[in-house]
């Protein structure tokens, strides 16, 4: 099990050494994940946060939405500033968050908390019960997670995931959550290989 400075590490060097057509998980349109969040009719002073959201685009279209309360978390520094430097002038709009997320302690809550493959790197009960508890305890409203499918890799960026189906997923977060709605879905990688998802919602229930 990698200690927390070895994962930070990991990505740094990731973040550093390659660009975002030579990663696997990025996407120029991040469209499962705008469409779950669109469907939850959220007032545009909703606070949104984007966990393990590095150079992901999400937090760009967010903004063209005119959504004000963005907060994007990564283990990265290098991941954050490249998104920042992407941004421009709006990056000064977004509360921009260096961490990893098992030892993140946020100050305020949150209408939508969302995760696209961050989850799936936890792979011991520890993280994955500390992950959870974050969750619980600062998500007010929805909660999207994306993780590898069943049918999708069990490795992403040489580290062991946790693959996941719905029943699994959604019994990992029962307590304290609802499950709205789960999809699978196919991404295309930048080199052309293709990793099955599984995409859920919940709502906050207690």
């Amino acid at each position: 099990m990698k200690t927390v400075l070895e994962r930070k590490n990991h990505w740094e060097t990731v973040y550093e050494t390659k660009t975002p057509n030579q990663v696997s998980w990025t996407q120029e349109t991040p469209k499962i994940s705008l469409e779950y969040i669109q469907s939850f009719k959220l007032k545009k002073t909703a606070k949104i946060i984007d966990i393990g959201g590095g150079e992901s685009k999400l937090v760009d279209y967010l903004l063209d939405e005119g959504f004000e309360n963005i907060t994007v978390l990564d283990i990265s520094e290098k991941a954050l500033k490249k998104a920042q430097k992407r941004l421009g002038d709006k990056a000064v709009k977004v509360n921009w968050v260096v961490s990893d997320i098992t030892e993140y302690n946020p100050e305020i809550t949150f209408d939508v908390w969302h995760d696209r493959a961050t989850f799936h790197f936890l792979t011991n009960t520890e993280h994955i019960n500390k992950y959870i508890k974050t969750a619980r305890n600062f998500v007010t409203g929805f909660l999207v997670i994306g993780t590898f499918s069943e049918n999708g890799p069990t490795k992403c960026s040489g580290l062991e995931i946790k693959q996941y189906n719905q029943e699994e997923l959604t019994s990992k977060l029962n307590n304290g959550f609802e499950k709205i709605r789960c999809v699978t879905k196919n991404h295309k990688t930048p080199f052309n290989t293709i990793q099955n998802f599984l995409f859920c919602s919940f709502k906050r229930t207690n």
